[in-house]
């Protein structure tokens, strides 16, 4: 009883070449953006998906409609966002970054914590166990979701998946791999 889960995260936005968090900041991708997503397609290669899931954030679905192409219907799905900086939506990363580990438990202000992203993440578990059991998902979404499954399914305290983090050590890949039993 399981449910493959492989996730991807989108492209890189105008923000993130300039060095803002976005948050539940609506942004586009940029160039390089689009490249990415397209480069995330080289996880899809061999796997069938039941369904495709994404944040419904601008910068997730056009990933997702880059990387499956029309080939999977995409289930835009709220609870897939990134964690929402409340006023530090939109701001310089050297602002919102610092903050972050304050964060797991207090929330941003006029925002959420990385523990309501947990919330949400696992109540989007719970979804996924009950209709897709013994099926594999995809989901395309954001950095504080991902922390939250290495959280929930890794075992990962939020200071180790904050200090694990593939983002620091510049180590992407196109797709991460995860078990949901």
């Amino acid at each position: 009883m399981a449910v493959k889960i492989t996730y991807f995260v989108h492209g890189t936005t105008t923000d993130n070449e300039q060095g803002i968090s976005s948050g539940w900041y609506d942004v586009e991708l940029s160039e390089l953006g689009v490249e990415h997503a397209l480069a995330n397609k080289a996880g899809t290669e061999g796997k069938k998906f039941d369904a495709v899931f994404c944040s419904d954030l601008k910068r997730a679905v056009d990933s997702a409609e880059l990387i499956f192409e029309d080939k999977e219907k995409i289930v835009k799905d709220k609870r897939l966002r990134e964690c929402n900086y409340g006023k530090y939506n939109a701001q310089s990363s050297e602002i919102v970054e610092p903050l972050q580990e304050q964060a797991i438990t207090k929330r941003f202000p006029d925002g959420e914590s990385y523990e309501d992203v947990k919330k949400r993440i696992s109540d989007f578990f719970d979804f996924l166990k009950e209709n897709y059991d013994e099926k594999s998902v995809a989901i395309v979404a954001h950095k504080a979701p991902q922390l939250a499954l290495d959280v929930l399914l890794k075992g990962k305290t939020w200071e180790q998946a904050f200090a694990d983090d593939w983002r620091k050590r510049k180590a992407w890949q196109p797709g991460w791999d995860y078990t949901l039993e």
